[in-house]
């Protein structure tokens, strides 16, 4: 969630009404104000809507929902003259460029901190961290176009933001404070993004710093945009966010050209939906001609087109606009959560826990008594983190992702243990011993059932806690197993059993090898155990 700051006597410029009704609706639209001060309120947006992270975003919408200006809010843009040259060579680093030219801009002390905010809380939205998108804001009066984005030799040097000596790229990871931040992200490139102007001058290490050359300021008029990525998408969600959220402020958008495209447009999107539709989900009679208006009220461009279609405008800055669903929420936003009747159900039920989550309490419960500490790792992971890491083979029934959207998130979980491991790598920094356990779902050729796993992290840890750690929550569950020694790589030889049920091999528990835990980055020991809760008795076959 991101908490914007409001500025009573700017917004209230930009919004045209006053500081009271502002506050009074402002969390109609999807909001919770979280403080309210002499001079601003600290109001909270959830993070798919990244256009409201800055006050500009916040007067445009709230002048829409008002009534005082409603529909679709235009952004001319001519082109600036001025292009960007993008080098090869950054395919496998840092790929995707988008910028644009901002003019007649007028700072004052709230405007710059807007800005400057903004674009801190895109870097946390749509930017993952400045992983996925970073964005540049330089004073262009001070540089001079052509601009080349270049994958640049690690020495190459130029004087950091906020700092007065040059320093060399490599430099600026060990040293400056945004270095150390975000060195992560660039470190094992044999090269480093770089943009400097026609006469050599940096202005931008993304996703790490500008360059002190290109300081913007209250004096700062005209403004050069750049936003370097990974996903062409969210980069061009971030440019159009911050220019026309620049526009609202009374700044010109100019486009850029890169290879050969003039960026951005600034243009709506368009579809058609269904009112009858819209209408079923919401529960409330609508007319085309209605529905329209109450999309023209959250700034869509909208008309009836017949009696049961509205062809839609969508604004480029409404990133979250991904189906018709997400229309049809504005439309309920927009009409009034209040003033929907609520209605009880047509049928009642009795609830009560399904049989596979009492068994999964009762082993949560043994854990507990052990002293370990309960976490939720994510279902999505990736292979290395299963197997690579793990020292095992990949299972033959692992549910791979299509279209997965980060090499984080590639696989469903088929195993646990590996998961605890990565939250020990997590906690490094925490106190000693850790004890951590989970239950939880994993899929197995397209079947889900449930597992339960342990870990202890402590200097003296060894196989002996790892088995009767073990020991302790199978006869707490009343399972009745013998142990052989086991076979698995993730564990050291010799230090490590199978957990078997009428001879079938259920689990396995005892001392991680030294060489996963290098892999995780571990520093101590860890005793462990993982189970299949299927072994339980009364476990119930689904």
């Amino acid at each position: 969630m991101a908490i914007i700051t409001l500025p009573y006597k700017y917004l209230e410029r930009l919004t045209r009404t006053d500081k009271k009704t502002i506050l009074d609706k402002v969390a109609l639209i999807g909001s919770d104000v979280e403080r309210v001060e002499e001079d601003h309120a600290d109001v909270e947006f959830f993070p798919d809507r990244p256009d409201l992270f800055s006050p500009e975003g916040v007067a445009r919408a709230m002048r829409g929902y008002l009534g005082i200006e409603t529909g679709l809010p235009t952004y001319p843009v001519k082109p600036s003259g001025i292009s960007f040259t993008i080098d090869p060579k950054l395919a496998n680093i840092r790929p995707v460029l988008g910028s644009a030219v901002i003019r007649g801009v007028t700072f004052d002390d709230e405007s710059i901190q807007s800005i400057m905010s903004l674009q801190e809380s895109l870097h946390w939205a749509v930017g993952r961290g400045r992983s996925k998108v970073a964005i540049g804001i330089h004073d262009l009066d001070t540089v001079k176009p052509p601009f080349h984005y270049i994958a640049s030799p690690r020495s190459r040097k130029f004087v950091p933001l906020d700092y007065t000596e040059e320093m060399t790229m490599d430099e600026i990871l060990e040293k400056h404070p945004k270095g150390r931040d975000y060195a992560k992200i660039v470190k094992d490139f044999p090269f480093f993004p770089l943009i400097f102007d026609r006469d050599d001058h940096v202005l931008s290490f993304p996703p790490i710093i500008n360059g002190e050359r290109t300081r913007v300021t209250i004096d700062t008029k005209n403004i050069l945009l750049d936003t370097t990525g990974t996903d062409k998408r969210a980069v061009s969600v971030a440019v159009n966010i911050i220019c026309t959220a620049m526009a609202e402020a009374g700044a010109k958008i100019e486009s850029v050209e890169i290879g050969g495209m003039q960026t951005p447009t600034l243009a709506p999107a368009e579809r058609t939906v269904s009112v009858a539709e819209c209408s079923r989900l919401l529960g409330i009679d609508l007319t085309a001609a209605t529905m329209a208006s109450l999309l023209q009220k959250m700034r869509f461009g909208a008309k009836a087109a017949g009696a049961d279609k509205v062809k839609v405008q969508v604004p480029c800055y409404r990133a979250d606009i991904m189906h018709d669903w997400d229309l049809f929420e504005d439309v309920a936003i927009a009409y009034g959560y209040d003033r929907i009747q609520d209605l009880p159900p047509e049928t009642s039920t009795v609830g009560k826990p399904h049989p596979v989550q009492i068994t999964a309490a009762l082993a949560r419960e043994a854990f507990c008594g052990l002293g370990y500490l309960e976490v939720m790792p994510f279902t999505l992971t990736n292979e290395d983190v299963l197997y690579g890491k793990m020292q095992r083979e990949e299972k033959k029934g692992v549910l791979h992702v299509m279209h997965p959207i980060s090499i984080e998130n590639t696989v469903v979980r088929t195993d646990l243990l590996p998961l605890l491991l990565e939250f020990l790598t997590l906690n490094r920094h925490r106190e000693l011993p850790q004890r951590l356990f989970t239950v939880g779902d994993v899929v197995d050729s397209c079947h889900t059932h449930q597992q339960a796993a342990g870990v202890s992290m402590h200097p003296d840890v060894d196989f002996s806690e790892a088995y009767a750690s073990a020991d302790a929550v199978l006869h707490e569950l009343s399972i009745d197993y013998t142990v052989k020694e086991s076979i698995d790589p993730a564990f050291i030889e010799g230090r490590r059993g199978d957990i078997l049920v009428a001879g079938k091999t259920v689990g396995v528990f005892g001392e991680i090898h030294p060489a996963v835990l290098n892999a995780f980055e571990l520093e101590h020991n860890v005793a462990a155990f993982e189970f299949d809760l299927r072994a339980v008795p009364g476990y119930p076959a689904l």
